[in-house]
């Protein structure tokens, strides 16, 4: 890993998934957190995990950064969150028995929204409501989380160390609450002095945790410490820019990082687009490229493909170049890092998703219209597969030739080079390239 320090030089970066998230993440950030002296959580909950294999063994983490990993680094949890506090204490708690010290280095917004009992079920409700569009949620609350932060009627952190305004705003949340619960879904809804309670308690154990986060980095950055910003799930599920509505509730692309942090998006120089070498996504929704049934579980059991958070097997498909281009657009990515080439290791050929055709109509750029993503037949480009093990290199030489060409073809239909390529779960797979392209 003696090459990991060259591959940093900004002090600070954004890590962004440029699919439909899960394209390794975890294990990028946590080696590119060797090297750094703050970790940023800055959008999403306890909806997505990543899940970091380490010689001490297998860790899932949900809301804490995964440099917690690393002695001396500081792990922050942005106002662009959706923090459930009984779940960031269980995170905690894990980390605790794994002998990881948490007090003093992780640092949680006091203006980051809290997750409470009735998002969780309103969550499971809306999903289950026959009539209403199945999007797929994990079922944490996220998306109720962030709806009622934008009705301006949420409850953050802050507010729980003020009795009297958490009181008041619980009370006025629950006339709300309880009256949609029994009226539309038949719910008994919610008593108000168990819920105020239980999450005082919670604000006693969150307080050594609790700070002004925004001011905490913008200090970081004055002192030119190298700040590394990860975000939870990937492009394609951004409230704005992913395939609406089957997304997730909050901003995963790059702004993100500035919006969900309150850092100033002129602290970016180095922006960091992860995709796997070929593409899947969980849940419901568009999926022009995905495989036949057949490749589909093949490429599933290899991959691993299953959710950190909940277990539920990804859907897979080939490589869509017209999807991650547009994700390199929207997030300014100047370089990419690929995982999962091994994956890929026994196919004959492999196939490349360069355009759509819709309607009698060639898209070369990804299409706003549900109804285009949902219809569209992929056009496809075909290379030879490289047949033979990747997972043993450690340096550009020891790959196939054939691999080398796929992953140039990649950066160029991308139009950006890659700097990180990982050919397995171990941080020893991983290799750094420089700026193959």
């Amino acid at each position: 890993m003696a090459s990991v320090k060259n591959a940093r030089r900004s002090p600070a970066c954004v890590v962004v998934g440029a699919q439909w998230g899960d394209e390794g993440k975890g294990k990028i950030i946590d080696i590119l957190s060797q090297d750094a002296d703050y970790v940023v959580r800055y959008q999403g909950g306890n909806n997505a995990g990543h899940t970091v294999v380490k010689a001490r063994g297998e860790f899932v983490l949900h809301l804490v950064p995964s440099g917690i990993l690393h002695d001396g680094v500081r792990c922050v949890i942005g106002n662009g969150v959706v923090i459930d506090p009984e779940a960031l204490m269980q995170e905690i708690a894990m980390l605790r028995s794994k002998g990881i010290r948490v007090q003093g280095r992780l640092f949680v917004s006091e203006r980051a929204h809290l997750i409470l009992p009735y998002h969780r079920i309103y969550d499971r409700l809306r999903e289950d409501k026959k009539g209403f569009i199945k999007i797929g949620t994990t079922g944490r609350g996220i998306g109720p989380s962030y709806g009622d932060k934008a009705l301006r009627s949420g409850i953050r952190v802050v507010d729980l160390y003020e009795p009297a305004l958490f009181r008041e705003k619980l009370r006025r949340a629950l006339l709300e609450k309880n009256e949609i619960f029994r009226k539309l879904y038949g719910y008994k809804g919610f008593a108000f002095e168990a819920i105020y309670k239980q999450y005082l308690g919670y604000a006693a154990k969150m307080r050594p945790y609790v700070a002004d986060t925004s001011l905490l980095l913008f200090q970081a950055l004055e002192r030119r410490k190298r700040v590394l910003f990860e975000g939870a799930q990937g492009t394609h599920l951004d409230i704005d820019h992913g395939t609406y509505p089957f997304v997730t509730s909050s901003s995963t692309c790059s702004g993100g990082a500035a919006a969900g942090t309150g850092v100033p998006p002129t602290a970016f120089s180095r922006i960091i687009g992860v995709v796997k070498a070929y593409t899947t996504r969980v849940g419901e929704g568009p999926f022009p490229t995905e495989f036949d049934s057949r490749l589909m579980e093949k490429i599933r059991q290899k991959g691993k493909e299953f959710g950190a958070t909940t277990g539920r097997p990804r859907r897979c498909g080939w490589f869509d170049a017209v999807l991650a281009r547009y994700s390199c657009r929207v997030n300014g990515i100047t370089e990419l890092a690929i995982t999962k080439l091994d994956v890929l290791d026994g196919l004959e050929e492999i196939k490349v998703c360069v355009g759509y055709r819709y309607r009698g109509k060639l898209y070369r750029e990804f299409p706003a219209s549900l109804t285009a993503q949902l219809e569209a037949v992929p056009v496809y480009e075909t290379l030879p597969g490289w047949m033979s093990d990747t997972s043993s290199a450690r340096r550009l030489k020891d790959l196939p030739a054939r691999a080398i060409s796929y992953l140039k073809r990649l950066s160029g239909h991308l139009g950006a080079p890659v700097s990180i390529l990982s050919v397995g779960q171990h941080e020893d797979q991983t290799l750094f390239l420089g700026r193959l392209g």
